[in-house]
């Protein structure tokens, strides 16, 4: 296996604001760009190189990653000219493979954080002869997910989305946003428009005849599309729960990265990372957090399970839980903001001015 496609064109709307300026696959996890840790996994699986589908924001992955020598890759970029969807973003990069036709081709989601065995994946593609191998996952709770279930050998009987009745659940495996195609298949899907691979290719191969091959993997897996996930995801790579060879660091209870600054007396943990330039002040206390370069975490406040954007900052006293704070915002002084609130980008909060519970 030498060739992947990494399909990182989406426009990260779940995630907004940590998005407005900056694409999902290049907010930063654990220190670096989420899309680094899928690269670097990929290159330790034996994959030399890749083709990155981009979209929103296209131009800010190139200058970051070049040609992906620092890496050990070889890295092309495709952009779209207009969205594509994730059949049409595969299929608009096909004429930058260098496979052969019967070769396999990697393709991975750009916003799934997981401890796949990508080569396993390989060799089931490769010993079962199918046309696409899908890594597939149990879950929970199914109904946010489209249901893939197989047969006593793995092979795909049916894709069935989002189940909302309990009827409509036949099994807990999911498709895990990870595949393998047999490189003529990719010829196989419609050029010039907007294809779904999960609605329109797969079911459609199925329909007609081909083989298409489960593996369950239950290792760890996160849909990182919302900001509560993202930073869970985050942290989980910074204890290592979460694999990865890209952490710039060891792995423990927190991430200071070079430059940053924590006070002596502040409490940081829970993987916590706090990123280049960014400030933890004295008598803080951060708690499985991502402090992202430049930010100020003034004296007292207490932030719990929350993004601090890029040049943000948070006021004295204040107490932040499950929050995401935009780039360039500022939270005043003794403010309190519970799960789901979003700042966004460049907002002033006057000292004081939001609270869920009493001042005194």
């Amino acid at each position: 296996m030498t060739e992947a496609i990494l399909l990182v064109g989406g426009k990260g709307t779940r995630l907004r604001p940590l998005t407005v300026y900056t694409p999902k696959p290049m907010v930063r996890a654990a220190g670096v760009p989420f899309l680094t840790h899928q690269l670097a996994r990929a290159r330790a699986a034996g994959v030399e190189h890749i083709v990155l589908a981009t979209s929103y924001l296209a131009e800010v992955f190139e200058p970051y990653f070049g040609d992906g020598s620092a890496l050990g890759l070889h890295i092309e970029y495709v952009t779209e000219e207009e969205p594509l969807g994730t059949g049409g973003a595969i299929r608009n990069v096909a004429d930058r493979l260098h496979s052969g036709p019967g070769d396999p081709v990697l393709v991975f989601n750009g916003d799934i954080l997981t401890g796949l065995d990508i080569r396993a994946l390989v060799d089931t593609h490769e010993t079962t002869g199918a046309d696409v191998s899908l890594h597939l996952t149990r879950v929970a709770d199914p109904r946010a997910y489209g249901l893939v279930p197989t047969d006593d050998t793995g092979r795909v009987l049916a894709f069935l989305e989002k189940p909302q009745t309990p009827q409509e659940i036949v099994t807990d495996q999911i498709n895990a946003g990870a595949y393998v195609f047999r490189r003529s298949v990719i010829d196989t899907i419609p050029a010039d428009r907007r294809v779904s691979v999960e609605r329109e290719t797969f079911p459609g191969l199925l329909a007609a005849g081909a083989h298409l091959q489960g593996m369950v993997d239950s290792t760890y897996w996160l849909d990182l599309g919302t900001p509560a996930a993202f930073v869970r995801g985050s942290a989980d790579l910074v204890l290592g729960r979460a694999p990865s060879p890209a952490v710039p660091g060891r792995c423990g209870d927190r991430l200071v990265l070079p430059t940053a600054t924590v006070a002596p007396d502040a409490k940081v943990t829970g993987g916590t990372v706090v990123g280049e330039g960014a400030f933890v002040a004295e008598g803080a206390r951060v708690s499985g957090s991502t402090i992202l370069p430049g930010a100020v975490i003034e004296p007292d406040a207490v932030v719990t399970d929350s993004l601090i954007g890029t040049r943000a900052r948070v006021g004295e006293r204040s107490v932040l839980t499950g929050t995401v704070i935009g780039d360039g915002a500022v939270v005043g002084a003794d403010n309190e903001l519970r799960e789901g609130v979003r700042v966004w980008c460049d907002a002033r909060i006057p000292a004081g001015a939001l609270r869920f519970s009493s001042d005194q």
